[in-house]
């Protein structure tokens, strides 16, 4: 199995992430955030039951497409 959340924190912490947003919906997920990274895969969506979780890893973040819609 995919260790998916590990393996995007990890990411983050190697500088590869390039802006976040957080979207009303994003296919069948609602609302959501969405990382974007410059390497591949280059878009991972969250859920909101872990928006907190990332928050604090994205505190530190420079963000240039970051929304104001932050739920």
């Amino acid at each position: 199995m995919y260790p998916f959340h590990n393996k995007i924190k990890q990411r983050i912490k190697n500088n590869e992430l390039v802006g976040y947003e957080y979207v009303e919906k994003y296919k069948a997920i609602s609302p959501c955030l969405l990382l974007y990274f410059d390497t591949e895969p280059k878009l991972r969506p969250i859920r909101k039951h872990r928006f907190e979780e990332y928050e604090e890893l994205l505190k530190g973040v420079s963000n240039q497409g970051q929304s104001s819609n932050s739920n």
